[in-house]
């Protein structure tokens, strides 16, 4: 065994503090000078996660801890970065599950450490934020021991230890009632429980690929673990690519890790997480073994997407305005380079050469996906998100999720009342006594697309939503969800005016300011009523050279409902599309004529009728 090296993964739900432990773990093993500056969260370094405050993508690093190095996965909390976790799973030898004392076992916690028992990985449990008003550090053993148990943990795997930690005080202890003065009780506990990686050196090479980045001074880089033998640069390696066919390529540069820094080093063994330069078309789940022992690992086995859009190229009247890159081409190529870093995205493309079909694990993934490309300078279109169906022994199936909820006790009936309509089932109830009542559902993932808007407006916004997939169950028959509300809809091209906004107030809630540019068939607002309303946002006052009584009148208009990026997908029906730029999220119709929408809208209703 090589008892220099320890492997491990942190897996926890979303905010209950992976990345902030790990800062700890950095600053406390010396991996920093005395003097280096450190951002908070620094392994957090996508503008959208620290803007957002989560972890996308998962990352590594490594520490030196009394002769022994520890290297360090952080993964991703929420569901829709599973594939993440998934894939990281294959590189330890043990994780870390962090674990609110507060909150307990959330949705997310389930899913991550399914995973890891899967993968037979020894667990160290660390209940963190013990320093938190109302910790209950013993009642949340007990609700980790009972998952372990739901789980199918094995005898060794319930054995876990314990460790009671403040990660942003950088304190940990095996006693629940008092902290030691810093983390070396979390330290040890790695050292003497996870297990130390095999030493099979000198056997035939066997690498296999996790992650990529890129660099442009030496192109793609693969990062994974070496599972057996030795890499050196400038040795000749055969690449097990995942549709069969071998490629020879040379090692150029080789680098291990330490702290936030990638360091090149000319050798690595079995056990070691290694970044490996030279391939130019290296893919994650590939394997890197010598020319004459070619055998490759098994694939990265990642769960299907559940969720899909159509990504289409921006046809609106405003295209080409704002965005830098706006051709199928582009979309196209921006898709395709997501796929190589992105397991669990998928992408059809469709019967029309500027559409395709985007297929990811939630409305949160595919979002992230917009958004980036937003950000990078795309215009595109994207439609309503669909879940995706299964047929299962000849029985079309959808998947359902596992929702967790935690609301002030009042709300309990309007939130049984909403999830109910959208073919909720719960199946559990616990009221922790302090007003407070967590509630689990079994609810299909098409009830859930859209439904965060109303329940943060039914619970006043001091509701919490959970959410992660469960299974694949018969499908119901029927619409499930869906908008009950029609829109106001823009009848010409041009400026919107205070004047115009003020007319159709009235009329429900207003989407734009004044002086935004909107265009025939573009959606301004949300009408009272369940139909569509076609109104004119632009109209201009008309100005006489008679003095109006009402002059010196001041008008206070309502403040618009301004959507983010998310809010305008969840707000979109089937005959609708949201138009991103770099500068504008806008809803619109399909069909922006408002004659050719009643011709099409007259045939479907007799269609109906003749059914």
């Amino acid at each position: 065994m090589r008892n220099d090296i320890r492997n491990i993964a942190i897996i926890a739900h979303v905010d209950h503090g992976k990345t902030t432990l790990v800062d700890q773990l950095l600053r406390q093993s010396g991996t920093f000078r005395a003097n280096e500056q450190v951002e908070e969260r620094a392994l957090d370094r996508n503008d959208l996660e620290r803007e957002r405050g989560i972890t996308i993508l998962a990352k590594n690093t490594a520490i030196q801890y009394k002769g022994t190095r520890i290297n360090i996965l952080d993964t991703p909390g929420h569901a829709d970065f599973g594939g993440e976790v998934e894939r990281i799973m294959r590189l330890v030898d043990g994780v870390l599950l962090v674990v609110d004392a507060y909150e307990g076992c959330m949705p997310q916690t389930r899913f991550v450490l399914k995973k890891a028992l899967e993968q037979n990985l020894t667990p160290i449990v660390v209940v963190n934020k013990i320093d938190r008003e109302f910790a209950r550090p013993h009642e949340v053993v007990d609700e980790v021991i009972d998952l372990f148990i739901e789980l199918g943990a094995s005898e060794d795997q319930l054995e876990f230890p314990v460790v009671y930690a403040s990660a942003i005080n950088g304190t940990a202890s095996l006693d629940p009632d008092k902290q030691d003065a810093d983390m070396t009780a979390l330290f040890e506990t790695i050292i003497e429980h996870i297990p130390a990686p095999p030493d099979n050196s000198d056997e035939p090479l066997q690498f296999q690929v996790a992650l990529l980045d890129y660099n442009d001074y030496v192109g793609r880089i693969g990062i994974g673990r070496i599972f057996r033998g030795r890499m050196q640069v400038g040795q000749q390696v055969a690449l097990m690519k995942l549709d069969g066919s071998v490629k020879t390529f040379r090692v150029t540069k080789l680098f291990g890790f330490l702290g936030l820094k990638r360091i090149e080093i000319e050798e690595a063994k079995a056990g070691d997480l290694v970044a490996v330069s030279g391939m130019e078309d290296i893919n994650v789940g590939e394997t890197v073994c010598p020319l004459d022992a070619q055998e490759a690992l098994p694939p990265l086995r990642i769960d299907e997407p559940t969720l899909q859009m159509t990504f289409l190229v921006n046809n609106s009247p405003f295209a080409g305005r704002e965005g830098k890159h706006v051709t199928a081409r582009k979309i196209e190529e921006r898709l395709r380079l997501q796929l190589e870093t992105d397991v669990s995205l998928r992408v059809e493309p469709t019967d029309s050469p500027d559409a395709w079909i985007v297929s990811g694990r939630g409305e949160l993934h595919l979002s992230i996906l917009i958004e980036n490309m937003r950000r990078e300078g795309f215009e595109l279109q994207v439609s309503k998100p669909e879940v995706i169906m299964k047929e299962i022994d000849g029985v079309m199936c959808e998947p359902v999720e596992r929702v967790q909820i935690d609301i002030p006790e009042e709300y309990t009936g309007a939130i049984m009342e909403s999830l109910g309509a959208r073919k909720g089932e719960m199946v559990d109830m616990i009221n922790n006594g302090n007003g407070q009542v967590r509630l689990i559902f079994l609810v299909p993932a098409r009830g859930l697309i859209g439904y965060r808007t109303e329940f943060m407006s039914l619970t006043r916004g001091y509701g919490i939503l959970n959410h992660s997939f469960d299974s694949y169950q018969p499908a119901i028959q029927g619409q499930i969800g869906g908008r009950h509300q029609g829109v106001l809809i823009s009848m010409e091209t041009g400026k919107a005016t205070a004047y115009g906004i003020m007319q159709v107030e009235d009329r429900g809630v207003i989407f734009i300011e004044p002086g935004t540019e909107v265009y025939e068939g573009m959606i301004v607002g949300e009408h009272s009523r369940d139909n569509d309303l076609v109104v004119n946002v632009c109209k201009m006052k008309h100005v006489t050279n008679v003095r109006s009584s009402t002059k010196e009148q001041t008008v206070t208009m309502k403040k618009p409902r301004l959507m983010t990026l998310e809010e305008a997908l969840e707000y979109l029906n089937d005959d609708e599309y949201c138009e991103v730029t770099p500068q504008s999220i806008r809803l619109r119709k399909k069909i922006l004529d408002k004659n050719e929408r009643e011709k099409i809208a007259k045939k479907k209703k007799l269609a109906e009728q003749k059914k």
